[in-house]
């Protein structure tokens, strides 16, 4: 007999095989302009289930009945919720988020969407992620991230702690989720939808638009009038709308007014456009709503748009269309240089001389918040979700380094917090114990086996000596960061490929036996990058925000960091400056091409020239001896400082290619800094800095620095420091 208890297990099987449930909620028109792009994708797309559910101010006559542009554009809704509380004040905002919580619940218990997509930053859309998230329905968020100045930012973030899944719009949005200690796994940078319709749509068949909207006015001779109230400062808000009326009444050119949104406040301003007797003034042109096919083409073609919509902001950017944003409301967002912000907009004159500024101004177009694909990435996402759904729904935060409680025993009291930190290279393995304030406290050091199974016995051996000598010096182990040669993915620890200098180094899981045997966190990163870690956490980077590291050791690696952010490119394969060709018929590399700078310029390099030496007898100078030793770069750079002009040559030659790796470097990212380290950096920083003065362009010789690293072990240390900054993905 059943019990009647659902069998969520069942439910769950077969995740894959069946159509994931999408719901899609929208509340007004601006956000249906957001959301229809994924609704057509997600309707086309044979292994989702769309579901509509239209509320808010689609419903209501006063706006325009916009649900009926929902179902002219072909969607099947499978729920109508009246959730508007009239009064359009504070308390009607308030109540209208009770009533919507009062009658979702019904709606998502029948619909048992697998999905909630939410946008932007409205109260309504509190109600649909509050109601999701107490339902365990899984949430993605768009447009999370942004500022704007009012209320709105506060719905926005509060919405963005509840949803699991984030689809942001702008880089510096991505990088505010990340400030939220959400995880950067779960975050797409997407750009935003409305681009995806903006970038295609023919903004030249203008006429019947222009004929319905702004009646007798041509092409950039009219002005698109959209302001909504500030909740949260009312008074000032309905100040500003009043001031603004005056100052389109004196320029007197057509201008097409939108009704305000229905936040607190927009009746007020409502009545202000009717005492005015606005409807009258045939210079006037009043609409609840306009479609946004419709929209995009009016904005697209007006000589300025005023008011305080994030529209201005957001989508007139595309056409560089002129806009005035009054008041603080939007200021905190992303704005081209059509934009003329009057965040005091206290006298009527100030305005109308903004609005003399822009009309009619010309500005490129900027596509800040999206590039047209922004659909394409999104439902990449949800594909990625749908073969999640199994997995278990809690939401977890990253969160910053924090101060431990104080402890009342005497030893954890006096123990160091410390990261076992490792430097595999194609010469030497290193494992170190490395304090919070970057002081080497222990060092080990062999050399690098030649086998996988050799390397990791030797690896794993060195770790367990290190622990052991962590407690005699009191140390706390906090994790261990490796820093290895090769293509590293850090986020799933494992070494994908690696040149001939380390062999047998692929596909490697470092993480998962090495956390195993010694029960602690494990991070790798590729050596380079490592380097440049080090670099801006204890030596030369820190304070720069854009700076390159180079590596001249037994091979050439290096990390890029621009904007104080690690590069590791799509498939982690940036910063692979090694292998940066500056000859088309250069010796064979290491990594199988030739004319690479690390077949000139690295240890292994000079290695091979100083063989060549050897052999025809023109190597040993007075002063050069090999005392029965191998040859390697030492000697040459020896026999070259004591004047063997063969050796002389070598290194020089080393140094051009060197410094025209750096020029390349220079003209693609334009670094404040560059950082040479590894035992040959001392012999190169001379030579490199001549080359780039006399093979770059001015603007970028003149404002770089090229420097030889401080730091005693740089990868070792920026292993650490992974560690020892708990620098999981969110914060490289």
């Amino acid at each position: 007999m059943s019990s009647g208890v659902p069998d969520t297990n069942k439910e769950q099987l077969n995740v894959e095989n069946r159509k994931m449930k999408v719901c899609v909620a929208t509340c007004n028109r601006a956000d249906y302009s957001k959301l229809a792009p994924i609704m057509f994708a997600l309707r086309d797309d044979p292994g989702m289930e769309l579901q509509v559910v239209v509320m808010g101010t689609h419903l209501m006559d006063d706006y325009g009945s916009t649900y009926r542009i929902i179902q002219q554009d072909g969607f099947d809704v499978e729920g109508y919720l009246h959730t508007i509380v009239r009064g359009e004040d504070e308390a009607a905002m308030a109540e209208s988020v009770g009533l919507a919580l009062v009658k979702l619940p019904d709606v998502l218990t029948r619909l048992k969407p697998d999905l909630l997509i939410v946008h932007g930053d409205r109260f309504d859309a509190l109600s649909l992620a509050t109601c999701a998230a107490l339902m365990n329905i899984r949430i993605l968020h768009i447009e999370g991230g942004e500022v704007s100045g009012t209320i709105d930012d506060s719905i926005r973030h509060a919405i963005t702690k509840l949803a699991h899944y984030h689809a942001c719009c702008t880089d510096r949005a991505r990088r505010r989720l990340l400030s939220m200690c959400e995880d950067n796994d779960r975050i797409l940078l997407s750009g935003c939808p409305t681009y995806d319709k903006l970038l295609s749509c023919d903004v030249t068949n203008y006429d019947n638009v222009l004929a319905r909207w702004a009646e007798g006015a041509n092409p950039k001779e009219y002005i698109v009038a959209l302001q909504h109230p500030v909740t949260t400062n009312i008074k000032d808000s309905l100040k500003m709308f009043d001031l603004m009326l005056d100052a389109l009444l004196d320029f007197g050119v057509k201008t097409v007014v939108l009704f305000p949104n229905i936040d607190a406040g927009s009746k007020e301003m409502t009545r202000t456009i009717r005492r005015r007797g606005l409807e009258h003034n045939p210079n006037f042109s009043l609409c609840k709503h306009i479609p946004y096919d419709q929209f995009i083409i009016l904005m697209a073609n007006a000589g300025c748009l005023i008011g305080n919509s994030s529209a201005g902001i957001r989508e007139a950017g595309a056409f560089g269309t002129p806009v005035i944003n009054l008041g603080k409301r939007q200021i905190g967002r992303e704005a081209g240089e059509n934009v003329l912000h009057v965040k005091d907009a206290d006298t009527k004159s100030k305005i109308l001389h903004a609005i003399n500024l822009q009309f009619q101004k010309q500005f490129p177009s900027s596509h800040i918040y999206g590039d047209g694909r922004a659909c394409q990435r999104i439902m990449k996402c949800i594909n990625k979700i749908k073969k999640d759904l199994d997995q278990p729904i809690q939401k977890f935060f990253i969160f910053p380094p924090i101060r431990d409680t104080v402890s009342q025993d005497i030893d954890h009291i006096l123990e160091t917090q410390s990261a076992l930190a490792v430097d595999l290279g194609g010469t030497n393995l290193r494992v170190a114990i490395i304090s919070q304030q970057g002081e080497i406290l222990h060092k080990t050091t062999e050399p690098t086996p030649g086998t996988y199974e050799e390397r990791m016995d030797l690896l794993m051996r060195m770790l367990v000596e290190a622990s052991s000598k962590a407690v005699e010096l009191s140390c706390r182990i906090l994790g261990i960061g490796i820093s290895t040669g090769g293509r590293v993915n850090p986020h799933e620890g494992m070494v994908l490929h690696s040149t001939k200098i380390l062999e047998e180094w692929s596909s490697i899981d470092l993480r998962t036996p090495i956390s195993n045997k010694l029960h602690l966190p494990v991070w790798v990163e590729n050596d380079g990058n490592c380097a440049a870690l080090g670099e801006r956490k204890f030596g030369k980077g820190v304070g720069s925000e854009d700076f390159i590291t180079l590596i001249v050791g037994t091979g050439i690696g290096g990390g890029i960091v621009l904007n104080n952010e690690l590069v590791h490119g799509a498939n982690f394969c940036a910063a692979e400056l090694g292998h940066i060709t500056v000859s088309m018929d250069g010796p064979d590399c290491m990594c199988g091409s030739s004319g690479c700078v690390e077949s000139y310029a690295s240890g292994l390099a000079l290695q091979r020239e100083g063989k060549k030496l050897l052999d025809a007898d023109e190597l040993l100078v007075p002063g050069v001896n090999l005392r029965g030793e191998e040859v390697t770069a030492k000697h040459v750079i020896q026999a070259a400082q004591l004047g063997n002009k063969k050796a002389e040559k070598v290194v020089e030659r080393a140094c051009e290619a060197l410094g025209s790796a750096v020029c390349t470097l220079l003209h693609t990212v334009n670094p404040s800094h560059i950082i040479l380290c590894g035992h040959l950096a001392p012999h190169y920083e001379d030579g490199v800095r001549e080359v780039i003065q006399r093979r770059a362009l001015p603007s970028a010789a003149n404002n770089v620095q090229v420097m030889v690293s401080d730091l005693e072990e740089p990868a070792l240390l920026g292993a650490a420091s992974i560690v020892l900054e708990f620098a999981t993905r969110r914060i490289y």
